[in-house]
């Protein structure tokens, strides 16, 4: 009896002791707290945390703290990060192609955007988790619009403008090039501070981002016509992300792709009630003439050509997304 107690006892002593050490995501968003998109966030990371039995926790960073995106980017591959909620400027950092449903004034309405992004989707996300980066899919901040404190009512008023455009966004800063209108790169944390000083005077932007981040108090105008499609995703470190157990890859996964889905249909639902939000704060909404208008989309052509042309995007990738919409259009000739 003792012999076999003895060995008992030493089968568990050699027996190794496994710890389950919980994952820390650290992940920086420049949505600010408080927002619908940090509710969500806060929901989703809080049902992670919960359904892998603290497994994985998630530490949000809103508002910006971090840095710009361009900084966030470094500090996640620093390690200091893990994620990074990023702008199309940032993703095309990874993957130049991840800033295509950027380009300006290609979609004429939301219409056209899902029906290319039903079918580009997974291609974009499988292009930047080949360089290194998990995404759970795309949400779009809504049309970006001129919003200004001088009145820009015809393309040659914005050549009296200073015009912020996103540090490292190539697409917008080409674009305001082929119209000969000047430009000032800044992140998006030193706008606010360009705007109160005098140093921007002009910036696009989505009227839910104005109104979050507070912009709007220092314009008087919005021209109104959708410039471009701002878009986003949630982007996490591919190493880190596979030293989670399957399991708990499959619920972040889960959750977060949730999350992203319902971020994009609040940002549809809150669009209109911002641009009512602007009008009832003062803003005035321009209406551009129509031959400026057909000006505008000359010179958005002219760009696109020649950002295809010097390899920022890709010319298979890009004819691939004019096929669906020449597709879309010629199927609903009355939705454009």
């Amino acid at each position: 009896m003792r012999s076999l107690l003895s060995l008992m006892l030493a089968a568990i002593l050699v027996v190794p002791c496994f710890t389950v050490q919980a994952l820390n995501l650290k992940i920086a968003t420049f949505a600010p707290d408080g927002t619908k998109w940090m509710q969500e966030l806060r929901s989703g990371s809080e049902e992670i945390e919960k359904r892998t039995g603290g497994r994985v926790t998630i530490k949000l960073y809103p508002g910006g703290t971090m840095g710009s995106d361009r900084v966030v980017l470094r500090k996640i591959r620093a390690g200091q990060l893990q994620g990074g909620a990023l702008t199309s400027g940032a993703l095309a950092e990874i993957f130049p192609d991840g800033q295509i449903y950027s380009l300006p004034m290609i979609f004429h309405s939301y219409d056209e955007l899902d029906y290319v992004r039903t079918r580009m989707d997974k291609k974009i996300a499988q292009g930047i988790e080949d360089r290194g980066f998990v995404t759970f899919g795309f949400t779009d901040g809504g049309f970006a619009y001129l919003m200004s404190s001088a009145k820009v009512q015809v393309i040659d008023d914005l050549k009296n403008q200073k015009i912020w455009v996103p540090e490292g966004d190539d697409i917008s800063r080409a674009m305001f090039e082929t119209l000969a209108a000047p430009t000032l790169p800044l992140p998006l944390t030193d706008v606010l501070t360009g705007l109160q000083t005098g140093l921007i005077s002009t910036i696009a932007c989505p009227p839910t981002a104005a109104i979050a981040l507070q912009w709007h108090t220092k314009v008087k105008y919005l021209t109104d016509v959708p410039t471009l499609s701002v878009f986003g995703a949630l982007a996490i470190d591919k190493k880190f992300f596979s030293s989670m157990a399957p399991a708990d890859q499959a619920i972040v996964r889960e959750v977060m792709e949730r999350v992203y889905s319902e971020m994009n249909r609040l940002t549809r639902i809150e669009d209109n009630a911002a641009r009512d939000a602007l009008r009832k704060q003062g803003i005035v909404f321009v209406t551009m003439p129509p031959e400026e208008i057909t000006k505008l989309r000359v010179a958005a052509d002219q760009t696109i050509q020649r950002l295809s042309t010097q390899g920022v995007i890709s010319t298979t990738l890009l004819k691939e997304l004019r096929t669906y919409l020449d597709t879309f259009r010629h199927s609903h000739p009355a939705a454009h």
